[in-house]
């Protein structure tokens, strides 16, 4: 079998495991209380369990175990430690956020246990080594300043996500696009030899993507369980570590498209809508004088729903925009002496169009379509449990 037949072996393992353990991750948080409360701060109107990254957690182990033992992967696992300090760093993000979810943790407390998961990628070897700049050259990261590089990479990443997770399927949805396109390239720089064989950030990444889309039927609008900070947390986690061993680790290359020539770029891409509203919600906050971790509802997905778009349409739109900028990213895998820049560029001024002035759309905020709206995970600050009858969850 080819190299891609096992990494979608993983895939569908990855899949499948998440899938077969999210209902009853789904029971177990009801038992426990491990629930997602309403309040008048977030947007879901009914009491609904966690537990979706829990069941993300064991469907990345599982992946990584099968894939551990396939004979066409064995040299990704040989000789390195990087495979189990994706695991370790993967635990210790969950932890952090299944500690959140359950009681809320300051943002020092939230950023360390970000930082302590960085530094478990750095010290196994998961992080980047070089990077390309257009007209810059390659330059080659100091051993000083790795690690600053690397727990940066990981907070950023990993807040990104977390972030955008305030609609049903929205965070679930955008990485499983983002991972699928950031294999698909890795895979490619391999066959181009621009990237060792033995690099885990495909793996990684084709991980990701499976879990997400084991998760996905159960998070769709109207949600059956939230994946949580200890999720959305663990996702980041996951891009972190592929996008630094693959966008840090390319071998110099001429003569090829603009993306293999600076592939640390990639990350800007085909995670462009969480990094943009990460971006955005830094800046809005900092003016405001409010620290980071400040709970609102003026994220991008927020924004939409205001300008009259309904739930699944909203995370649709957001869906399609990283699908858009992901085939913008593997189109000269396709065509390699083409020009992307006409056809994308048609394909934004039709999305765009599409977001703003869909005929549907009422500006008076109502829901067009009448499903409702979901949660605004990001509160970090309001209760994770207490006591609800039996007739406030859907069993």
């Amino acid at each position: 079998m080819p190299p891609i037949g096992w990494y979608a072996v993983v895939l569908i393992v990855a899949i499948g495991v998440t899938a077969a353990v999210t209902w009853p991750a789904r029971k177990v948080a009801i038992k426990v209380g491990y629930v997602d409360m309403p309040s008048d701060r977030k947007m879901h109107d009914r009491v609904t369990p966690y537990g979706g990254g829990a069941a993300m957690f064991i469907g990345v182990c599982a992946a990584m175990a099968v894939g551990s033992v396939i004979p066409g992967l064995h040299q990704v696992f040989a000789g390195s430690n990087e495979a189990l300090g994706v695991l370790i760093g993967a635990a210790a993000i969950f932890l952090v956020g299944l500690v959140d979810d359950f009681r809320a943790m300051s943002a020092p407390a939230k950023i360390a246990g970000q930082v302590l998961a960085a530094s478990i990628l750095y010290f196994a070897g998961v992080t980047m080594y070089q990077f390309k700049l257009p007209f810059a050259g390659f330059i080659v990261l100091s051993p000083t300043i790795i690690p600053l590089i690397t727990a940066l990479w990981v907070v950023a990443l990993t807040n990104a996500i977390n972030l955008i997770d305030g609609l049903d399927g929205l965070a679930a949805g955008l990485v499983a696009i983002g991972a699928g396109a950031l294999a698909v390239y890795g895979l490619r720089l391999q066959d181009l030899g621009l990237l060792p064989a033995q690099n885990i950030g495909p793996l990684v990444a084709v991980i990701a993507c499976g879990v997400c889309l084991g998760f996905l039927p159960f998070n769709f609008h109207p949600a059956k369980i939230f994946m949580g900070d200890a999720g959305a947390l663990l996702l980041g986690l996951l891009m972190s570590a592929s996008t630094m061993v693959i966008g840090g680790r390319t071998a110099p290359a001429s003569g090829v498209t603009f993306f293999f020539f600076a592939p640390l770029f990639i990350p800007f891409f085909i995670l462009g809508v969480p990094l943009l509203d990460a971006l955005f919600a830094f800046v809005r906050r900092t003016a405001k004088g409010q620290g980071f971790q400040t709970p609102d509802k003026d994220h991008i997905h927020h924004r939409l729903l205001r300008l009259g778009h309904g739930h699944r349409r909203t995370v649709a739109i957001l869906w399609l925009w990283t699908a858009l900028l992901s085939g913008f990213v593997l189109y000269p895998l396709i065509r390699p002496n083409a020009n992307p820049f006409v056809i994308f560029g048609a394909l934004v001024l039709g999305v765009g169009l599409y977001t703003w002035f869909h005929p549907g759309l009422r500006r008076n905020g109502d829901d067009p379509e009448g499903d409702g709206s979901a949660h605004d995970g990001k509160v970090a600050e309001e209760g994770r449990s207490g006591a609800f009858g039996a007739s406030d969850l859907e069993v």
